[in-house]
């Protein structure tokens, strides 16, 4: 008897084991289906990533997606420093939400938007959002963490206080809301023009809001934010018709002429002013589909949208249709690894996804740069271009792995170029505006790069006008006196060592693509100017230090200090690093190659006290490994720079520290702003074990993959298979590479031999082998030994 007992045990264990096993496999094969189930839209939610949660489809112009509060960006009294912490209009743990807008940016670190503002309600009509502490004053609610569900082009919450479930979907230009109410409340809309992210008393130039028909809205608003002069026109389509509603202007209307005749505040069909809102009544429903379209051309093309995507749509079939596109493209890339890696992966992907946007309607028209409207012609019209980060590892991987994208996206700079009144390429392109964050002429790398590697989708001739034209225009931020001295004298800008350093960056791309060109006079002139960073180069202290027009170094000078010292974002310590073009002459001046792997050692090891980065909103300790800083854009690229000096080794060492810290499968797993997408580009080139150290060469620095396997389908129909077999935390060396099937003994590879496909493999190990690597005749580019 008890044989038999142990044998029924036995066969129940196995079953039960197969049964697990089943179900794991089940899911495994779920889960490469679909692969949006594999991205966590809340990384980077909390604290510095600045990202937001909502719904929005590959590249799209709606990012549906809630709000959490409202902080302002003055009070009335200067910069409210609470604002930062809302760049994408949400935090992970704040209590409330105040409703669900259809425009945001991702990872930035300043911030507008959070256009057209609706908020599902029940009983009595609040017009004011009301304040956390209060939340029974205002429309917002309170909201429970477990509610909350996120994956790629979906969003659902439980709204606790008038017992709504919320769910958003999207389309490229519509953004789709299904609101299920509480069977005993009558239904609420409530219609917010006056809320926006980094908002102020004055921000809205004008809003208006027409009633077409019982179930049909329209109307737009100018808004003066991040960007000056900024339209944004939509239509709006409710699934049940409204009972009753109101329009309301909430200031004092000085002039009311004889629109004083009419009660406007109550099923009147039209308002304007600085503070319109409006709601509308549905009585006892169950549910509510909303339908909002966008356009930043006029109220005629949000209709137009409206009827392209969403008229023979439900919610359902949207968002099959979202996840469709982002399986699409997540699909382009297949990894192996756990199920953390995997989310890691596929949510940095995801982010690199999300901005630029579309900024055209489906009919091609879209506003300029000149506030006119233009007709994009063979190409698709593209806004948020975040360059200063951007240029660095996002563009190259759009490059790499979306070039006729990447073409659209030179052509979009091209057009902005042609429409600006100062003829030059955008800074930072934001909804038909250029907002002018941060510095360099970093659309030119972008150009450059994509042209190096061969993209054709774009006229090259006026590109590199552009690019000359952009380089050349002295009334921007020093460019006169950069030419002239060689340098940016400090006297003109507080940031004269970083834009130094950039401008020189960005003038080296230009002599590539012009030599390349044939261009021999540009060529030559730009070389020249490539060489700027050796002219505020300190070879006493090792760093490039700011300098007066005297040709005198800043004194008083403090390598660690962020502020008052000639950087921008960054101290001496990771600035001096930014000469990607030119990185062996760098060490030269820095005092050869053993003075310049002991300066990285110390960069990654040294203590780096609070003072001076605990004032820096955009530096967070989270950031900071030692003194070298993450979390933002300057020292991406420095991990990578023991290459350069033979040393591959600690590259391959020190790029796993940085994924296994700083990029983590929970809501702060961002280390800092994730900036249109670089922060996430960084993790995504990292991960395949090779990154773009200097856009414009052609050529990629290898580090060390981090996962066992990755398999990338290339447009051209190609795939590049990368397998590392043994990869782990502890067999993070490379032993050995090959690329099909022939032996690479250089530390670094080209775009062509990437996108020819095959298979790159990684033979790994536990102690690093010193040999593989680390030839120094087989250094990656340096302009210094440009034959």
């Amino acid at each position: 008897m008890k044989n038999n007992q142990s044998l029924l045990i036995i066969i129940f264990c196995n079953l039960a084991n197969y049964n697990l096993l089943f179900a794991q496999t089940n899911q495994d094969i779920s889960l490469s289906k679909d692969l949006t189930q594999l991205v966590n839209p809340f990384i980077g939610t909390k604290d510095m990533g600045h990202c937001f949660p909502g719904a929005t489809v590959p590249f799209g112009m709606v990012q549906l997606s809630p709000d959490t509060d409202t902080a302002q960006y003055s009070l009335g009294q200067g910069y409210n420093k609470e604002v930062y912490r809302y760049c994408s209009g949400y935090q992970y743990e704040d209590p409330t939400i105040v409703g669900f807008s259809h425009t945001h940016l991702h990872g930035t670190g300043h911030s507008d938007l959070g256009d057209v503002l609706i908020m599902p309600t029940t009983g009595d009509i609040k017009l004011n959002p009301g304040i956390v502490s209060k939340p029974n004053s205002g429309y917002r609610s309170r909201f429970s963490k477990t509610s909350e569900i996120a994956s790629a082009g979906y969003y659902s919450v439980f709204l606790d206080d008038p017992k709504i479930k919320a769910e958003l979907t999207t389309s490229a230009r519509v953004g789709f809301h299904k609101y299920t109410y509480p069977k005993d409340k009558e239904a609420n809309i409530i219609l917010d023009l006056v809320h926006g992210i980094y908002s102020y008393d004055g921000k809205v130039v004008w809003a208006s809001i027409r009633v077409e028909n019982d179930s049909t809205i329209t109307g737009y608003r100018q808004t003066n934010g991040w960007a000056r002069n900024r339209f944004v026109y939509f239509a709006i389509k409710f699934s049940k018709p409204f009972i009753s509603y109101g329009l309301k202007n909430d200031e004092k209307e000085i002039y009311r002429g004889f629109w004083r005749r009419w009660q406007m505040d109550k099923d009147f069909p039209e308002r304007s002013g600085h503070k319109v809102k409006a709601y509308f009544t549905f009585g006892n429903i169950e549910t509510l589909e909303v339908k909002v379209a966008i356009s930043g051309v006029s109220t005629a093309g949000a209709v137009a949208n409206l009827k392209a995507e969403g008229e023979n749509q439900s919610f359902n079939s949207a968002l099959a249709n979202a996840r469709e596109l982002w399986n699409n493209e997540l699909g382009k890339v297949k990894v192996e690894g756990t199920k953390d890696e995997k989310v890691n992966f596929y949510t940095a992907l995801y982010h690199c996804l999300i901005s630029p946007t579309i900024f055209m309607d489906v009919d091609g028209k879209y506003r300029g740069l000149d506030g006119n409207i233009h007709q994009a012609k063979g190409f698709t019209n593209y806004t948020v271009f975040s360059l200063w980060d951007t240029f660095r590892a996002f563009h190259p991987l759009m490059t790499l792995l979306e070039p006729t994208k990447a073409s659209d996206m030179v052509n979009s700079m091209l057009e902005h170029y042609k429409q600006s009144v100062h003829g030059i390429l955008p800074i930072w392109s934001h909804w038909g505006n250029d907002n002018w964050c941060m510095i360099g002429y970093h659309a030119v790398p972008v150009i450059a790069d994509a042209y190096m590697k061969g993209l054709k989708g774009f006229d090259s001739e006026l590109a590199l006008k552009a690019m000359v034209s952009s380089a050349s225009y002295g009334k921007y931020d020093a460019i006169d006196d950069y030419i002239k001295y060689g340098y940016v004298p400090k006297e003109r800008t507080s940031s004269s060592a970083s834009v130094t350093l950039e401008y020189a960056y960005d003038d080296w791309t230009i002599y590539q693509m012009a030599h390349k060109m044939g261009k021999t006079d540009i060529a030559n002139t730009f070389k020249k100017r490539a060489m700027s960073y050796a002219n505020i180069f300190d070879t006493n202290s090792g760093f490039a230090i700011a300098k007066s027009k005297e040709g005198k170094f800043l004194t008083p000078f403090d390598p660690l200090q962020t502020h008052d010292m000639g950087y921008i974002e960054g101290n001496a310590w990771n600035y001096s690093l930014f000469v990607p073009h030119d990185i062996s002459n760098l060490i030269t001046l820095s005092g050869g190659n053993k003075k310049f792997t002991q300066h990285l050692d110390s960069l990654f090891t040294m203590t780096l006290p609070p003072k001076y980065y605990e004032n820096t909103e955009d530096i967070d300790k989270v950031g900071i490994m030692g003194n070298y800083v993450h979390g933002n854009e300057p020292s991406h690229h420095v991990p990578y720079m023991f290459v350069y000096a033979g040393q591959p080794w600690k590259t391959q060492e020190i790029v796993r520290k940085v994924m296994n810290k700083m990029y983590l499968n929970k809501p702060d797993g961002l280390c800092g702003n994730d900036d249109c997408g670089q922060m996430s580009a960084w993790y995504i080139f990292s991960a395949m074990g090779f990154y773009p150290v200097s856009p414009g060469s052609n050529q990629y620095v290898i580090g060390a993959p981090y996962l066992p396997y990755l398999q990338l389908t290339l447009e051209n129909g190609k795939t590049l298979t990368i397998k590392a077999d043994l990869v782990s935390d502890e067999n993070k060396f490379i032993q050995s590479v090959s690329l099909n099937g022939q032996t690479l003994n250089r530390a670094y590879i080209t775009h062509d031999e990437l996108t020819q496909g095959g298979e790159l493999i990684f033979k790994m190990g536990e102690k690093p082998n010193k040999k593989w690597g680390s030839d120094l005749k087989e250094l990656p580019y340096s302009l210094s030994k440009d034959k």
